[in-house]
């Protein structure tokens, strides 16, 4: 169904909305309001318990390949995975990684879920993606139920989510590189994965480990599951299609969303070209969406200086968590 055919024919003025130029905007159509979907609290907390379940299994793992003076140990990875449902008390070492990750990762969809309840956009609760994956999950999301009807709501909506996440993230990620060390053997070519590190670690690592390699700082799980939040930002965050990043340039310039939006997926491929092919697929994404049909926002009043003022922080935020290589193999010329 087309935003045209959603929307009825009859249309209200929006309030205090003329702008300085004296320029009328243009009218917002009237929005029916039919019986809202149930948001199905039962399977938001289902999921949740399943990917915290996830979580600890790739917790106990980070928490092993800590003990070992290892980033990570795929080998402990898949005995972790067996122990959910062979003994699931073992899984206790991961309880650190898990609780620090999965609340960074519902404090970023919260942000987006009270956002959208301050604008009276329809959404569901935070749904978790449990994943038999080195981190245990594939992240989290909601679903908005109703159309994002104005600049402003747009970039709340769009900002609140990654800006909340990183909040959150700063003590998790203070807590556990205090507590990591040294380990140059995790760069070495018998490691099997090695982990990249953002400009924000690598600002901690300088102060707390200065003159060492960052890359040979094995982080404590705690660290690890902040290493996690920053990267779901830093994706989250690039200005492109759907993503949160996008909305907050589409919030400030709808031309420069559209030029940007090419942009973006091209650098991607060029950065998958050069470091990692994960890159490959992100831009395959982006270039996917951008064949979606993104719904109107009718209400085209700009943003105003706080908002602005708080993208500009959201590009700092992104800047710090960005990595163009977020894992490689050690015996890579990398």
């Amino acid at each position: 169904m087309s935003n045209e055919d959603r929307f009825p024919p009859e249309a209200v003025q929006v309030a205090d909305a003329t702008p300085a130029n004296g320029e009328i905007p243009a009218a917002i159509p009237a929005w029916p309001h039919p019986k809202p979907k149930p948001r199905r609290l039962w399977l938001a907390l289902l999921l949740f318990l399943v990917t915290f379940l996830t979580c600890l299994a790739a917790g106990r793992q980070f928490a092993i390949s800590f003990s070992h003076g290892q980033a990570a140990s795929f080998d402990e990875f898949f005995v972790s995975l067996k122990l959910l449902y062979k003994n699931p008390a073992a899984l206790a070492p991961g309880f650190p990684f898990a609780l620090a990750l999965m609340t960074i990762l519902l404090a970023h969809e919260l942000g987006h879920y009270f956002a959208c309840k301050r604008h009276g956009i329809r959404a569901t609760y935070p749904y978790f993606i449990p994943a038999p994956t080195l981190i245990g999950t594939l992240g989290a999301f909601i679903l908005m139920r109703s159309p994002i009807r104005s600049r402003r709501a747009l970039f709340d909506v769009g900002a609140s989510g990654p800006l909340v996440g990183f909040v959150v993230a700063i003590p998790v990620l203070l807590y556990g590189v205090a507590h990591s060390h040294a380990a140059p053997q995790i760069v070495s070519r018998d490691a099997a994965v090695a982990f990249g590190v953002p400009l924000a670690i690598r600002l901690l690592d300088g102060l707390l480990f200065p003159g060492i390699n960052p890359a040979a700082i094995l982080l404590h799980p705690v660290a690890r599951a902040a290493w996690v939040g920053l990267f779901a930002t830093s994706l989250n965050l690039l200005p492109a299609g759907q993503l949160d990043g996008g909305h907050i340039l589409r919030s400030l310039s709808p031309r420069l969303h559209r030029w940007v939006g090419w942009l973006v997926p091209l650098m991607l491929i060029v950065l998958g070209y050069l470091y990692a092919g994960v890159w490959m697929m992100w831009a395959a994404i982006l270039l996917a969406l951008r064949f979606l049909r993104i719904p109107t926002v009718y209400d085209q009043r700009p943003l105003d200086s706080w908002r602005v003022a708080l993208a500009a922080v959201a590009l700092l935020v992104m800047i710090l968590c960005f990595m163009p290589v977020p894992l490689w193999e050690p015996g890579d010329s990398r």
